[in-house]
């Protein structure tokens, strides 16, 4: 008894010294110990000591945290964007802007947000506020856009899935004009097999272009967005009047949502195992596809396109803004993805060498779905190739899904450990209430609200959170700091290069993406329907609710820290912190960042 005592007096003393801890470590710790703390002119030095409840999951293997990247890096927007933008912006000329953006901030950024999961070891909510407890709110902000994403990036797997189940027949629906959905100014691709450059008939009497027999398919049937056998393609439905439900559409959302649940319910372990044949088979096809079209009448155009560069189109500014756009939204940093998937990493784990690279893009939602199906019906053995190009889409998708909803997931988790020890029922819940947003984008007129969801709900939030990221980590954690944490991770510091881009590179062309972005913004419109002046309002407030966070949380955060002054407050709460390891123990000390020397 007198030894059971003596343990409950040691246990109370503890408890008396742990009076000044902060609660984001509290969250995440089991002994946890005030080792000193005094001022200085320069900053707070703060020491603080703890054992982790338990050892972090890792992958089985380091393919698996490499093919998840990549399967999270090339999505199924990826396969149409890039070649409609250098269409767009002068072919090969658009390599130029594109390559530069790359390597100026694509990569960094990057590599930045994979050596902060990996160092860190949790989530973006939880990293975040240890790097800079006041900008604890980026995490927030992170895991939101992923959150906003998922609504509506799920529903266009969904249509994959749709088309590749109807794949399996002998007569693809969406090739012919023959069916009862269909306009009189419908055209078959088969048509014009032996034209080029000419039209395949001349102009109705109504002074009507031609509309192709899947895009046809594909917003009259499937979509029903337009008034089936009209002669013309006005929009039926509204956002006041989205229709009624698609459930064939219905049924091939709950399906998506039934392989994203059990691939993601039990943790990395199972979803590393998937990504072998998610990320691996795309690229397996798109080599058949890109070896069959090569082979194709025509094929020597497209290629000398790109070879004969538009180098007049370098002086147009949107050139410019598009390939910087490009280059942020193909990489995926703002998704806290990279950093959940890279936490799960040993802390050696040589990150710098092992990091894949995808320089891909996307586009909008509704062109795979049309001009793919279109090429794909000319092929001989054309439901052949259409079952293997929708299942590659589906298999792109699934893997970005994972991503995001890993995102999603691992943040949430390490911030709130009852999350991590229920996961499957939050994983549930999470795919339960997805389901039934989705189903409001599986109206007839739904595309209407994805295309909303799509412009709203990520741009603009994604480009500033990524802004402040850069700036965070280059001058308040610190660049030095930052160089000395690779440092430990993987035996070197980062070379000038990247110490610039961080800095420089990164920051300035973030911050003209985003002044370009708020300069050319024009009222959302979506074919010939121009969404109301209310939806637009909406639709601002929604895409900066990401944003807004940042700050709620950095006030939240500075009212409730403990302090005499609003000053020592402010220090207190904008001060970085890094950790030293040593054997199992982790030692989180505040550091200043007086000067940034390369």
């Amino acid at each position: 008894m007198l030894f059971n005592m003596s343990e409950e007096l040691v246990r109370d003393t503890k408890k008396i010294e742990q009076r000044f801890l902060l609660d984001d470590v509290k969250r995440d710790t089991k002994i946890q110990q005030m080792t000193g703390l005094k001022k200085s002119e320069d900053n707070l030095m703060i020491r603080k000591q703890w054992k982790q409840d338990e050892l972090r999951e890792t992958w089985s293997r380091k393919a698996d945290f490499l093919l998840s990247v990549i399967g999270f890096a090339v999505d199924l927007a990826n396969v149409w964007r890039f070649p409609y933008l250098c269409f767009k912006n002068g072919g090969g000329a658009f390599l130029i802007p594109y390559t530069l953006m790359v390597l100026i901030a694509g990569v960094p950024l990057f590599y930045m947000e994979l050596a902060l999961g990996q160092y860190y070891r949790k989530g973006a909510v939880t990293t975040w506020g240890w790097i800079c407890p006041l900008f604890k709110g980026i995490g927030y902000c992170v895991i939101m856009i992923a959150f906003y994403t998922d609504f509506f990036y799920n529903v266009i797997i969904a249509w994959a899935l749709h088309f590749f189940l109807k794949s399996f027949t002998t007569h693809l629906p969406w090739a012919s004009c023959e069916n009862d959905y269909n306009s009189i100014i419908c055209y078959e691709p088969s048509w014009n097999d032996d034209k080029d450059n000419e039209c395949v008939q001349p102009l109705n009497k109504s002074g009507a272009g031609l509309i192709s027999a899947a895009e046809e398919y594909f917003y009259k049937e499937f979509l029903g967005l337009h008034t089936p056998g009209a002669a013309n393609s006005s929009v039926s439905h509204s956002l006041s009047n989205p229709g009624s439900l698609n459930w064939e559409m219905v049924f091939c959302l709950l399906l998506v949502y039934l392989i994203c649940y059990f691939s993601l319910w039990k943790g990395i372990k199972m979803s590393g195992k998937i990504v072998w044949f998610t990320a691996i088979f795309p690229y397996i096809v798109l080599l058949v596809l890109f070896i069959r079209g090569i082979t194709l009448p025509g094929a020597e155009k497209g290629i000398k396109y790109y070879i004969e560069p538009n180098l007049e189109m370098l002086t147009v500014p949107s050139v410019w803004q598009d390939a910087a756009t490009q280059v942020f939204f193909s990489l995926g940093p703002g998704f806290g993805v990279l950093m959940a998937y890279s936490s799960y990493n040993d802390f050696h784990n040589n990150v710098y060498y092992g990091k894949p690279i995808q320089d891909v893009a996307q586009e909008g939602p509704g062109l795979v779905f049309v001009v793919y199906p279109e090429a794909l019906a000319t092929m001989p053995g054309a439901s052949i190739f259409s079952v293997i190009f929708f299942l590659m889409l589906l298999t792109l998708g699934l893997d970005s899904s994972f991503g995001g909803s890993e995102a999603i997931i691992t943040a949430l988790s390490d911030e709130f450990p009852l999350l991590k020890r229920r996961r499957e029922y939050f994983v549930a819940i999470l795919f339960t209430f997805y389901m039934f947003v989705g189903m409001a984008i599986c109206t007839k007129g739904g595309i209407l609200i994805m295309e909303w969801l799509i412009v709203y709900g990520t741009s603009w939030g994604l480009l500033i959170a990524v802004f402040c990221e850069t700036i965070v980590i280059s001058f308040i954690y610190g660049i030095n700091n930052f160089a000395q944490n690779l440092k430990e991770m993987l035996g070197f510091e980062p070379g000038y290069y990247w110490r610039l881009c961080w800095i420089i590179g990164a920051p300035i062309f973030l911050l003209c993406t985003i002044i370009s972005c708020f300069a050319t913004y024009e009222p959302l419109k979506y074919q010939d329907f121009v969404y109301p002046q209310i939806a637009n309002v909406l639709g601002l407030l929604f895409s900066f609710s990401t944003v807004s966070v940042i700050f709620i949380v950095g006030f939240y955060k500075l009212y409730t820290e403990k302090g005499d002054t609003f000053i020592m407050k402010l220090k207190a709460v904008s001060t970085p912190h890094r950790w030293d390891r040593s054997n199992n123990n982790a030692i989180m000390e505040s550091i200043s960042n007086d000067e940034i020397n390369l």
